[in-house]
């Protein structure tokens, strides 16, 4: 029986490496299109496929340790900050001010360890447009200047970490894996 196995696989696998040839290589070998798709298209995305979970992390690392210790920093120098709030024509500094340092400070923590990422990108992406049009607008002269500008770059991941999601080595994975048994975490971009 064991034989038999054996050579039904073999043979299903045969007729797997007959249909690939049959669709892909040509009687007089591959066409030289088919190498450069195979190269580069279909090895990258296999290699690419490995690594799913690194860019979510590498974004919410680089985003969440900036904005932790600028939000902190920001906190201690509150009376400083009012003003230049204040200079950059923001109303209510005064209450202003110190909800975006917090936010500032706890969306960056909430990031790097991956909680309510979706939910914590949002008002950072707020802060972010608010900052380009209130400390940075007078300075645009060109879409270059614009987009040269580290606060679009933030608003771009934040705006990426909001729809893809925070990847598998979060804390949102690990609750909707505890909480959310009826559907995969990845459903969610965990």
């Amino acid at each position: 029986m064991n034989k038999r196995i054996l050579v039904a696989n073999e043979s299903g696998r045969q007729a797997a490496n007959d249909t690939f040839r049959d669709r892909h290589l040509p009687e007089h070998g591959p066409a030289p299109m088919n190498v450069f798709m195979t190269i580069f298209y279909d090895w990258s995305r296999v290699v690419a496929s490995y690594f799913t979970w690194l860019a979510p992390l590498a974004v919410r690392i680089v985003v969440g340790w900036v904005f932790l210790w600028s939000g902190w920093g920001k906190l201690h120098v509150l009376p400083r900050m009012i003003e230049n709030f204040r200079e950059w024509g923001i109303p209510l500094p005064e209450v202003l001010t110190p909800f975006v340092s917090g936010m500032e400070f706890l969306g960056g923590l909430f990031l790097l360890v991956g909680l309510l990422t979706r939910f914590m990108s949002v008002p950072m992406m707020v802060i972010m447009v608010v900052a380009i049009i209130s400390a940075k607008w007078a300075d645009v002269d060109s879409l270059e200047t614009l987009l040269g500008f580290e606060e679009v770059s933030y608003l771009v991941m934040f705006a990426w970490l909001g729809i893809a999601g925070p990847g598998p080595i979060s804390l949102d994975h690990l609750l909707l894996r505890k909480f959310r048994s009826d559907r995969p975490p990845s459903d969610y971009g965990a």
